[in-house]
């Protein structure tokens, strides 16, 4: 790890939880140290797509998403309850390196785009536009309405970097986890963060 400032991992109720797992399994094992908030949709969603019940508790909460991720031990992970916006990351004296929502979805877009704060990962969220910090949005969406393109639009005009869930081809892919960590990889470049062993492109010979 080369800081000592966290980064703030949002993870928010879209389909696509593997891309928010991925993340804490690179960033874990690369000893970071990780803030997160998983909004109240992110339960629901963990029990459409692998039948899993989240624990609702702080405590329980970084056992569970260590062990969804593989790593137990590195790094370090502090959960916070969806409805607590009296949290550290709520605040713009927090120091932080910036913040990831990954996976997000349209409605938490919305919300940031028109800069609402309803629970804590969007009031986190507006705290790192607010003082001019990195805030990575990994929409996972298709197709685009044209509404969802201008809260885009909105939220890259504000400095919000998008970095939609969409895999290359050209690193050879031979794995669900490949084309995963490939979106993983690029988002968190967006923090000079280079933690994810993947081939990128070197050009043509």
């Amino acid at each position: 790890m080369t800081t000592n400032k966290p980064l703030i991992v949002g993870i928010s109720g879209a389909s696509g939880l593997i891309y928010a797992v991925r993340t804490l399994k690179f960033l874990l094992a690369a000893d970071y140290a990780i803030e997160l908030v998983a909004s109240k949709s992110t339960y629901m969603v963990w029990q459409a797509e692998q039948n899993i019940r989240m624990p609702t508790e702080a405590e329980k909460q970084e056992q569970f998403w260590r062990q969804q991720a593989g790593v137990e031990t590195l790094g370090k992970l502090r959960c916070h309850p969806w409805g607590d916006v009296g949290a550290n990351i709520a605040s713009g004296s927090f120091r932080a390196l910036g913040m990831i929502v990954i996976p997000c979805s349209m409605s938490t877009v919305a919300k940031l785009a028109a800069g609402l704060s309803s629970d804590l990962l969007e009031r986190a969220a507006d705290v790192q536009l607010k003082e001019g910090r990195k805030l990575v949005i990994v929409p996972r969406e298709t197709p685009f309405s044209l509404i969802h393109l201008r809260n885009l639009t909105t939220l890259a005009e504000a400095g919000a970097r998008i970095v939609p869930a969409i895999p290359a081809w050209y690193h050879n892919p031979q794995t669900i986890e490949d084309l995963v960590d490939f979106v993983v990889a690029r988002a968190l470049d967006q923090f000079d963060i280079d933690c994810i062993p993947i081939n990128r492109w070197q050009g043509h010979w």
